[in-house]
């Protein structure tokens, strides 16, 4: 035997089995040792993702940005909701908004926004909403409008009274109404139905949210197709009394009587004579009130021959906005000329060429006299989170549509 040369250790016994098994005749590792090695890089793995959303996370809200990231001159990181929300407490407080780590002052101009964090929060895995599979962020949200499987379709619901008297639009509404019926159906046959066919042929299913066939009556219950069945089978909604049965039917109805009353009134308006729009632009003023409160107002505008002025205020006119998250605009339509008889008027809200919020459908009413105010109302934003990022801005941008009865 060879004699080991000076200073390199021996192998015992052990060792040499140890090496054995551990490798294979061909240098390749053994599976045991593949598999071990795969566990430890995915727990690696595992940690790296959790580092990285630890030192990327917003510094307000300490989680994952979902859009934009900005940072202050020092680059401490703020998500765009945490951000305008910040601007919009410093437009409150009538002083300059500042960053909550390093208390620099930031602003639309100051801060910039930070690409490579949203390249790196886009690639980290997030978990589908429905499916609960794991996509990466910039094709999370593709996955789940478009190509998960057990996401919700929204099928709209159209009533039709035939008691009243035949319109116009009449025929149209027939129209679109049975192209809706037969798209509905060809969905029913491709999607919410599964499809099953002999053997060998692969058996299809789509898996679709789907609700309950006892939701007329006031069943809450939504999930995948697959599970409507096992549910209906153990609802409790049809041996419900006839008394909440009933109930549930009125408060349907009236629902739908209101959507649909709604959108009628919205046609009625658009066949008066005297219709004006003005797209305006509320600036933000301070009362000379100790607390300096935070109000808008806009320029003077011409509407039927009078002139106008909208004033709007945060939560009411509250005495401190900041201590409340939850924040909304109301506004007065003010008549500031003379009339000789009451203007009947109604206005609608719409987001303009100039605006930044949605909003939803709403008529307002009100009889207007000398130098008379409509009551206060809500400013009907569709969302009401862009509260934070009107008050951000300099001004807030509206087009207002005026409709005056000559009747």
């Amino acid at each position: 035997m060879a004699e080991a040369p000076e200073g390199e250790p021996v192998p015992s016994s052990s060792e040499e089995t140890t090496v054995a098994i551990d490798v294979k005749e061909d240098g390749e590792p053994s599976p045991k040792k593949r598999k071990s090695d795969s566990a430890s890089d995915c727990a690696q793995s595992e940690k790296l993702e959790n580092r990285l959303g630890g030192i990327l996370c917003c510094a307000v809200c300490l989680d994952l940005p979902q859009a934009a990231v900005y940072q202050c001159s020092n680059g401490h990181l703020m998500c765009a909701p945490c951000f305008t929300h910040l601007l919009a407490d410093a437009r409150l407080r009538d002083e300059a908004a500042t960053c909550p780590n390093c208390r620099v002052e930031i602003s639309k101009t100051t801060a910039s926004r930070n690409l490579a964090v949203e390249k790196t929060v886009s690639e980290l895995p997030s978990e589908c909403k429905h499916c609960t599979r794991v996509f990466p962020r910039h094709s999370l949200q593709a996955h789940e409008e478009k190509i998960c499987e057990e996401r919700q379709y929204k099928f709209a619901q159209l009533t039709i009274d035939s008691s009243r008297k035949a319109r116009l639009f009449d025929g149209l509404v027939r129209i679109v109404a049975s192209v809706y019926s037969l798209l509905l159906s060809a969905l029913r046959r491709t999607y919410l139905v599964s499809e099953v066919t002999e053997a060998p042929v692969k058996r299809r299913r789509y898996r679709r949210l789907t609700g309950c066939r006892y939701a007329c009556i006031g069943c809450p219950w939504r999930g995948p197709a697959h599970e409507a069945g096992a549910h209906e089978a153990a609802c409790a909604h049809p041996a419900r009394s006839a008394a909440d049965v009933l109930d549930a039917l009125a408060e349907r109805e009236r629902r739908a009587a209101d959507t649909y009353a709604l959108y009628e009134q919205i046609l009625d308006l658009l066949s008066y004579e005297k219709i004006t729009f003005n797209d305006l632009q509320l600036k933000p003023y301070r009362t000379e009130e100790f607390m300096h409160k935070l109000f808008y107002e806009t320029s003077r505008f011409t509407a039927f021959g009078h002139q106008w002025v909208v004033k709007a205020f945060v939560n009411k006119n509250q005495r401190d906005p900041t201590q409340s998250s939850q924040r909304e605009i109301t506004y007065q339509l003010i008549l500031k000329s003379k009339t000789v008889c009451p203007l009947q008027l109604q206005w609608v809200w719409v987001r303009g060429p100039f605006g930044e919020a949605a909003l939803r459908a709403a008529v307002c009413a009100h009889a207007f006299r000398d130098d008379d105010a409509a009551p206060p109302r809500a400013l009907p934003l569709a969302d009401p989170a862009d509260t934070n990022r009107l008050l951000s801005n300099k001004a807030i941008h509206f087009r207002l549509i005026m409709f005056l009865s000559t009747k």
